[in-house]
């Protein structure tokens, strides 16, 4: 399957290569009609192959930030707080709320968006912990719904958009 790239966002100045990450996970929101259930889902939602997907993307990302030198918090604290929310990346401050609760330096959310089975958008956003706004972003559309397509798409973002300085 081919990899479509669009809308990149790489904004404010580099996080530094140490930190502390709240990382919140990915979330995946279903506009394809292909769910009885429509609008951002939680994991019992989604099809086995889309959670199994989202699983491993977002073990990619956590592994990806631990290599470079970051350290993922323990989310225990906040895990009231948390169950609370349906998507922390799309929940009006609340993510920046939690990261103040644990003391995180950053905050990392990310979204899948399923428009049609053969079309899907991957975004991750490394947010300041404090202030919530977005220190680095990448998005990617990727056709096809396949492990191949989503592995490509998260890679890409990681390589070329969050961790871009590291490959230079």
């Amino acid at each position: 399957m081919r990899l479509i790239l669009l809308a990149f966002l790489s904004v404010s100045p580099a996080a530094s290569a140490e930190g502390t990450v709240a990382f919140f996970g990915l979330h995946m929101a279903d506009t394809s009609r292909q769910t009885t259930v429509q609008s951002t889902l939680v994991p019992e939602d989604l099809a086995p192959g889309d959670l199994a997907r989202l699983e491993v993307i977002e073990a990619m990302a956590a592994q990806r930030f631990l290599s470079e030198g970051y350290t993922l918090l323990d989310l225990a604290p906040v895990s009231a707080d948390l169950d609370r929310v349906v998507n922390p990346a799309q929940c009006y401050g609340c993510d920046t709320r939690m990261a103040a609760k644990l003391g995180a330096q950053f905050i990392l959310v990310g979204e899948v968006t399923k428009v049609s089975e053969a079309l899907l958008a991957l975004n991750l956003q490394l947010r300041d912990g404090q202030t919530g706004e977005i220190v680095k972003a990448g998005a990617v559309d990727i056709r096809g719904n396949t492990d191949d397509t989503w592995t490509r798409g998260m890679r890409y973002i990681l390589n070329n958009r969050i961790f871009r300085e590291a490959k230079q």
